[in-house]
């Protein structure tokens, strides 16, 4: 599968599409900050490389993945937490980009959540054939901050359920520059990625890049 360069150069007004309440796809948000992200993106992780972690179980995750902010998500045998320091380098994490912040910021407002500060971005890579299963985002100290997730390169298949892993998942297809918002009464919601189908995107190749912005202190 191949992409057209206008589909993902040309910046479009966004639309919104809503899941369900607390929910919302703000499709083509990001396409005007396209370029600056992807920049930090890749300032991020050259200060911080890109990693396989490993679940509590021992499983590697398919998806690579680094941090920037105050706090940085990590996986290993003892658990899933936040912490302030990279364990692969024993620094901080990268300062979370302005760009990150801001284009954040802008999407909770636009989903009826102002005042979000995030302080921790999950960036994660996906090629084709990478997945994230059906989860729960419960290791924030609170919940009353919303999730915002960004795309970027390839489309992919997210999954989007209930309040139980058993519940059935909407199947929205995520493009480029698309943001979703979840929050509210949708915070605790299942989700995830189907395999990353293959194909090419004119700015990131083979690979989709995502970004996961919390308040997680």
């Amino acid at each position: 599968m191949t992409f057209d360069l206008f589909d993902a150069l040309e910046a479009a007004e966004p639309t919104v599409e809503p899941l369900t309440d607390g929910a919302m796809v703000l499709r083509g948000l990001a396409l005007p900050m396209q370029h600056e992200l992807l920049t930090d993106v890749r300032a991020v992780i050259a200060t911080a490389p890109l990693r396989h972690l490993i679940t509590p179980g021992g499983l590697r995750m398919s998806v690579a993945m680094t941090n920037c902010g105050a706090l940085g998500w990590v996986s290993d045998r003892c658990g899933y937490r936040y912490d302030a320091i990279d364990p692969e380098c024993h620094l901080p994490w990268p300062p979370m980009p302005a760009s990150f912040r801001a284009l954040a910021r802008q999407a909770a407002a636009c989903a009826g959540f102002a005042g979000f500060e995030p302080d921790a971005c999950l960036i994660n890579r996906y090629l084709p054939g990478a997945k994230l299963s059906l989860h729960q985002d419960r290791d924030e100290r609170d919940f009353g901050a919303p999730i915002v997730s960004v795309s970027l390169g390839l489309p992919a298949v997210f999954l989007f359920g209930g309040l139980r892993r058993a519940d059935k998942a909407l199947r929205v297809t995520l493009r480029h520059g698309d943001v979703v918002v979840w929050g509210g009464p949708a915070r605790l919601r299942f989700h995830g990625v189907l395999p990353l189908a293959d194909g090419q995107h004119p700015l990131l190749g083979g690979a989709r890049i995502n970004l996961t912005l919390r308040t997680a202190g």
